[in-house]
């Protein structure tokens, strides 16, 4: 990572989509059948809302990342086909404030994407030909980044999700960066088998993301899926992944981000999270000999000087964004722990 100071646009993690020929890419086999409601309800609607605020940032003069593909997606949807896509279309309060919805959750998003974009494309420096995006959802990276030759991303998500994606993917004819693998299953299940038979290679250093995943999963199947990855990695494999810190007292959940998603596009983060306590997942996994390291989202503010910063009663303040290793962490230089 640089220090403080964002790239400019065009360089460091994130590039243009190289739009020519169709992929032609088919789904692997299910491993979780068709099931689910893909994008127009339900979790489905946080992909958009994730692709939504992607696209608003990369229309910005100074965004963190870029995602051509992404106002794609948003207009396809039939829920989202009304929604900003542009840093115009963002309201600002009265008193000039960021727009709760667009403005500050937005800019999470884009916070969040530009970190793991840069996690992953260290791992892909070090070694890892392997990128294995778990709830892999509206997600570009097999486009957008520049990747190493030979590298693979495994893409997994329930299969109308992958359906939708693949339909706007052709009609754009939007040709992938990397080998693009889609796998789609139901990661509340049992999915190695299905990744496998696509031709994954447990023998290999893989990166492994689980992005906006874990908040949504019952704590059984988180616990589930951490072992499943530990007994897939290879030494010099990593993980990302994101989750949130117990259940939220009620003046947070009273925030304005959570009240404009709901009123405004019918998307009620709180019920959708998972209600159960939550594993210590960085517990876990140090146990099984990785090293892990967890950062709030704050200190990825400050280090690339841009995002959103604390405020009272926030509903990003439980949100922590956790990096392990099974071998060098495979990360640019980390955000200090000073706090802003």
């Amino acid at each position: 990572m640089t220090p403080a100071a964002a790239a400019p646009a065009g360089t460091g993690a994130t590039t243009g989509a190289t739009i020519g020929a169709a992929t032609g890419v088919a789904l692997a086999a299910p491993c979780g059948g068709s099931g689910g409601s893909g994008v127009d309800e339900g979790v489905g609607l946080t992909a958009l809302l994730v692709a939504a605020a992607r696209a608003i940032e990369s229309r910005r003069p100074d965004a963190l990342a870029r995602d051509p593909l992404a106002e794609h997606f948003v207009r396809a949807a039939r829920a989202s086909a009304h929604w900003p896509v542009h840093p115009r279309d963002v309201p600002r309060g009265a008193d000039g404030a960021d727009d709760p919805l667009w403005g500050r959750l937005g800019g999470y998003f884009a916070l969040r994407t530009r970190a793991l974009d840069d996690h992953l494309l260290r791992a892909a420096q070090l070694g890892a030909r392997q990128v294995v995006l778990l709830g892999a959802g509206l997600d570009a990276r097999a486009h957008r980044l520049d990747w190493p030759p030979g590298t693979t991303v495994f893409e997994l998500d329930r299969a109308r999700v992958l359906g939708f994606k693949q339909q706007v993917l052709d009609r754009v004819g939007a040709r992938p960066t990397a080998r693009r693998v889609p796998v789609a299953c139901d990661l509340r299940l049992d999915w190695a088998a299905a990744l496998t038979a696509a031709g994954f290679r447990p023998g290999e250093p893989t990166a492994w993301l689980a992005e906006g995943l874990l908040l949504y999963l019952p704590a059984a199947a988180e616990r589930r899926l951490i072992a499943t990855v530990d007994r897939l990695s290879a030494a010099g494999s990593s993980l990302a992944y994101e989750v949130k810190l117990g259940m939220e007292p009620a003046a947070v959940r009273r925030n304005p981000v959570y009240l404009a998603a709901r009123d405004r596009l019918g998307i009620d983060l709180l019920v959708l999270f998972d209600e159960e306590p939550r594993p210590d997942t960085a517990a876990d996994l140090a146990a099984r000999g990785w090293a892990t390291v967890t950062h709030t989202p704050f200190e990825f503010t400050r280090h690339y000087g841009r995002g959103p910063r604390p405020e009272p009663d926030d509903a990003l303040a439980a949100n922590r964004w956790c990096f392990a290793s099974r071998g060098p962490l495979p990360g640019p230089r980390r955000p200090g722990p000073a706090p802003l």
